[in-house]
């Protein structure tokens, strides 16, 4: 078993810090995954440049968004063990020296390498969430994570910002750029953020919350639903109204940019949401919602029109949004002393939700023509979903914290046996 510091008891003065530190921390995420998301919006340029297939542009684009998924579990054990505070540090100067690395890159090789260090940079959602949910008190902290997860603007500024940058000065420049600003947010964390004022109890080994069961994996595929929903339509929507509309490039992309935003709003929504009703009712009508929307995209897809395909697409992000934030409502509630571990575990499965779905559309528009049957197996996961979402136990999924195995003797419950240490740090 192994001591994490985690937050003293809400409404005691030791949280006085907390929005200071939940804006540095949104700030944070939204820092770094601006970095992650700065290949995609080279891609077609890129792809001119370099005479790239189709092929070998999809892999450059897809390898940051598997990596950011699959390393947000170990980066979740290590804030378990380390702290936020420290981390996120790393992460931010990492992230710098990956992003000014885009600037020097002239070949396809290297662009891949490069894509293979910004990854790690989305894996920084992970740090995040514990340390937010470690300065909040329980009937808060859904609100507080939906903040938090608004952070994933930064694929929103990244796809804003680089083309413009690159038409206007170059990649070299855009590098650059980004670098700098990144490396000069990270003097900001490192002199500003705290870590919350602290009490000591024991933290679960990871191989004990992998045995966590049910819950676990529950968690992991709802978010598998709404945050890889919203990483695979923010992804592939550029290319979907160019196919469908023959809109420009830069119009489809402002479009995208457009159902990022409100997606991205629409998270801390989803937890407020979830801090005055249930959780699971939030997902249950996030999941419906998107089911109906899916439908109506299945019936566009044969003869679209751009009225009913942008309400469907709008009303969609909305849902995910919500979905996402109720999501990481439940995360601390039922996983109190393993926060950053199931956070790693949860984020990677949405991270893996987003990389799939744009396969799948490829596939099924290859093989019938169309995009009907993808968003029918949308509709399938997302009622699916929402059944589960409403069998849930009120009570006991959303009341009570999830026991990971082996904790019961030396990990009381955060009520209990709490003992002050120290100041923030």
């Amino acid at each position: 078993m192994s001591s994490h510091q985690t937050a003293a008891q809400p409404g005691t003065p030791e949280t006085a810090g907390a929005g200071r530190n939940l804006a540095l921390a949104t700030a944070a995420f939204a820092v770094c995954f601006s970095a992650w998301g700065m290949l995609a919006p080279l891609a077609p340029k890129v792809q001119d440049k370099l005479d790239l297939s189709n092929t070998e542009t999809a892999i450059m684009i897809a390898i940051p968004v598997v990596l950011g998924s699959v390393l947000r579990i170990p980066l979740g054990w290590a804030t378990d063990k380390l702290g936020g505070r420290a981390v996120f540090t790393v992460m931010l100067a990492y992230s710098a020296g990956a992003a000014l690395l885009v600037g020097f890159t002239t070949s396809y090789v290297a662009l891949l390498v490069a894509g293979f260090l910004l990854g790690v940079a989305g894996a920084s959602f992970a740090v995040g969430i514990p340390f937010v949910a470690d300065w909040y008190p329980q009937k808060r902290q859904g609100f507080a994570l939906g903040v938090y997860g608004a952070g994933n603007i930064g694929t929103a500024v990244a796809a804003f910002s680089i083309p413009f940058l690159y038409t206007q000065f170059g990649q070299f420049s855009a590098g650059v750029a980004f670098g700098v600003v990144i490396g000069a947010f990270t003097l900001i964390w490192l002199s500003a953020a705290r870590n919350a004022p602290v009490v000591r109890h024991s933290r679960p080994e990871y191989r004990q919350v992998l045995r966590s069961g049910w819950p676990l994996w529950q968690l992991s595929f709802f978010y598998f639903v709404t945050f890889g929903g919203f990483v695979a339509m923010a992804i592939f929507l550029p290319k979907l109204l160019h196919d469908w509309f023959d809109l420009s490039l830069t119009d489809a992309g402002l479009r995208a940019a457009g159902f990022t935003v409100l997606a991205t709003l629409a998270r801390p929504l989803g937890g407020w949401l979830s801090d005055r009703l249930q959780a699971s009712t939030v997902l249950t009508i996030s999941f419906v919602g998107i089911g109906f929307d899916a439908v109506g995209l299945s019936w566009q897809a044969t003869d679209p029109a751009i009225l009913p395909v942008t309400l469907f697409c709008l009303s969609m992000a909305g849902f995910l949004g919500m979905g996402n934030g109720a999501v990481f409502k439940l995360v601390p509630e039922q996983f109190p002393h393993s926060t950053g571990s199931v956070t790693g575990i949860v984020g990677a499965a949405g991270g893996l939700g987003g990389f799939f779905p744009p396969l799948v559309l490829g596939i099924v528009k290859d093989a019938t023509g169309t995009f009907t049957m993808a968003f029918v197996f949308l509709v399938a996961f997302a009622w699916m979903s929402a059944g589960l979402a409403l069998s849930m136990r009120a009570g006991k999924a959303e009341d009570t914290a999830v026991e990971t195995p082996g904790t019961s003797a030396e990990s009381p419950p955060v009520s209990q046996g709490r003992e002050t240490i120290g100041a923030p740090s």
